[in-house]
């Protein structure tokens, strides 16, 4: 399982399995992650087999999948960046810029944890 799916598991109480697969429905059915491009145009600039290769335990998650979770979730999600010495906070926010909740998650650059 991807450390991602796993850390937003900690706050969404789904199993990270199921999130993965949530959210790769969610980008098979063309729902918007970012405002202004189609969730197609988008994936076209990753690859063709996007979807398929994400819905696999092995696939890491990354910033579109975070996007996807705000969406579905209507949750901020801030990712506190530790790969550099800045220590920056990358945010996401839904869409609608409406949220219920904030979660707080880490990343190393490899590797996402919950910030419990």
């Amino acid at each position: 399982m991807s450390c991602l799916f796993n850390s937003l598991s900690y706050f969404i109480n789904i199993d990270s399995y199921t999130i993965r697969q949530l959210i790769c429905n969610y980008l098979e059915e063309n729902k918007p992650i970012i405002d202004g491009l189609s969730t197609a145009t988008v994936l076209e600039y990753e690859n063709n087999n996007y979807i398929s290769n994400m819905r696999q335990t092995s696939t890491w998650g990354g910033a579109i999948e975070i996007q996807c979770a705000c969406n579905i979730w209507k949750t901020r999600i801030i990712v506190k960046n530790y790969r550099d010495s800045a220590n920056t906070n990358i945010e996401f926010i839904p869409l609608s810029g409406n949220y219920e909740k904030t979660i707080n998650i880490y990343w190393t650059g490899g590797h996402y944890e919950p910030v419990r």
